[in-house]
């Protein structure tokens, strides 16, 4: 219809921090990912200050990336449901992550988390290459909307 706002269908969402290796994930993917149908925000530790634009987008879907310990290998990611946010546990958050998905869920029609296993979180060790993998594979998956292909755990 004529004036109807037409926004982006999909918000990506990448949290971490750089300076401490895999830790950076999150933000590297955001902020190399590029695709018209997406709007990447690097939202570095502090992803509760990027909830406006996701309240003004309106997106089909919010896919958010951060790394996760989930016991499993670096470099392994899974969907994460909402009810196992508080039990994984996350490095660098100012707001627990359950928090920001529940106030988002009112602004998204679905909500991915996408939790990756970091390997080395020292400072300064940068991305390994078991995650600069998974960069690429995550990336690829979804450019292709493929999220369905990703494991829960």
């Amino acid at each position: 219809m004529a004036g109807e706002k037409v926004g982006i269908k999909f918000v990506l969402m990448g949290i971490g921090n750089e300076l401490k290796g895999d830790d950076g994930i999150g933000n590297i993917i955001a902020r190399e990912f590029k695709h018209p149908d997406w709007l990447p925000l690097a939202c570095e530790t502090v992803a509760e200050n990027f909830v406006a634009v996701v309240e003004r987008e309106k997106p089909e879907l919010l896919a958010i990336v951060d790394a996760a310990d989930m016991g499993l290998q670096p470099g392994e990611f899974r969907l994460l449901p909402k009810k196992k946010l508080n039990s994984v546990a996350f490095t660098t958050h100012s707001m627990p992550l359950r928090h920001l998905v529940e106030h988002l869920e009112k602004s998204a029609g679905k909500i991915l988390f996408i939790g990756v296993q970091p390997g080395k979180t020292g400072l300064g060790e940068g991305l390994s290459s078991d995650l600069e993998k998974s960069k690429k594979e995550l990336i690829e998956i979804l450019q292709k909307k493929d999220w369905h292909k990703i494991e829960e755990l």
